[in-house]
């Protein structure tokens, strides 16, 4: 799901929005129904879902979808199908049907299949002859201005998942020592603080004495000013800077003090992103996290759902991942943040279901509290 905030293409014709979808996904659909919504005559948001397999029933995700589109205080929108009409024609139906209960302007109802588009809405063989209408993505204005505002689309969603996944080979061999080095830099830094039995490294639960805490609090936030400076002055972590504070960030109040500092700028998505793949995968929750919150305040919700995919994926039960990854599929708008950090708290006990965001204003001041530890790795 993708806000539309800073990309600005003009769209005269489907070919023109087709052209455009890329872009506002961030990677070319395969399989897919998308949906658009429009304010006037400006698009404010793109959502995509997979289209289900011949013979399951859309219907569910179709919801879903126009669900996620009411929250986006939009006027109208327009569906696009990707792929052979026995796939694409049961979920275009089960969106306009579910689009039957709302307020909105249903535009056009689009298939794209092998450089061709057919629309639902539209029976006029002048206009839209049976065998399609070709089109030439590559030839268009609108990608042509996509390309030169530095706008990417990928080739598809694998490539996007592959910017956020682990360094492999040398890269990697070189973290694991960082991380050694950096663990027994830390296991010095608990031994120097205080004489009581500290915890195993990368477990700062409420075993760890006063001293230690603020000697954790201490190191994380000189850690994370020094990274946040560096980055936006275009430098580049080591591999032992990487490893420090992927530890350093697993104790909650240094995670918390870097979500604190982190919005949707194109630093932090570049710092997170490189932090995220050359951290271990056993203290990767946070740093995976703080990405796929920078890249939900931009707009960028493909980025961000393939984040939390692999957060999740390697500590399932992490709450800032979890919480993030539910404001990313009831399709909360970024703009319900503005102001961040400095954004008043909400009712916590306000409805969940109606105030997805509410809680993304009330965890500022809840923190989320640790949960009992149930096993290895960190949980938040």
């Amino acid at each position: 799901m993708t806000q539309i905030d800073r990309l600005r293409l003009a769209v005269r014709s489907p070919g023109d929005l087709i052209a455009a979808v890329p872009y506002l996904l961030g990677f070319h659909p395969v399989d897919s129904v998308v949906v658009i919504a429009f304010r006037g005559q400006r698009i404010v948001f793109a959502a995509r879902a997979d289209l289900p397999e011949v013979g399951t029933d859309p219907g569910l995700p179709a919801r879903h979808l126009v669900e996620v589109l009411g929250r986006q205080d939009a006027e109208a929108t327009t569906l696009v199908g990707y792929g052979p009409p026995a796939r694409v024609t049961p979920s275009i139906d089960a969106v306009r049907a579910a689009l039957d209960d709302t307020d909105l302007v249903l535009i056009d109802a689009l298939r794209v299949t092998d450089g061709r588009y057919w629309s639902y809405l539209c029976t006029s063989p002048g206009c839209c002859p049976p065998e399609g209408t070709a089109y030439d993505p590559t030839s268009s204005e609108v990608s042509v201005a996509a390309v030169y505002a530095g706008q990417v689309a990928l080739p598809d969603r694998a490539s996007l998942s592959a910017q956020v996944a682990p360094v492999t080979g040398s890269a990697r061999t070189a973290m694991r020592d960082a991380t050694d080095r950096a663990g027994q830099r830390l296991q010095e830094l608990l031994d120097e603080a205080s004489p009581v039995e500290a915890e195993p490294v990368g477990q700062t639960g409420p075993g760890l004495a006063e001293a230690e805490r603020e000697a954790l609090d201490a190191a994380g936030r000189k850690a994370v000013r020094d990274t946040l400076r560096r980055h936006r002055r275009g430098g580049h972590l080591t591999d032992d800077e990487v490893a420090w504070l992927s530890l350093l960030l697993v104790h909650l109040p240094v995670r918390d003090h870097a979500w604190e500092r982190t919005d949707g700028r194109d630093e932090d998505i570049a710092l997170w992103s490189d932090v995220l793949r050359r951290v271990d995968p056993e203290v990767s929750a946070a740093p995976a996290s703080l990405l796929a919150f920078a890249a939900w305040r931009a707009g960028q919700g493909a980025l961000a759902a393939v984040t939390l995919e692999r957060a999740l994926a390697e500590h399932p039960d992490y709450s800032l991942a979890l919480f993030l990854d539910d404001l990313l599929r009831r399709g909360t708008p970024p703009s319900r943040l503005d102001g961040w950090p400095g954004t008043v708290a909400a009712d916590a006990d306000a409805d969940a279901d109606a105030d997805a965001d509410a809680k993304a204003k009330a965890v500022v001041r809840a923190r989320h509290r640790r949960p009992r530890r149930r096993g290895p790795g960190p949980r938040a």
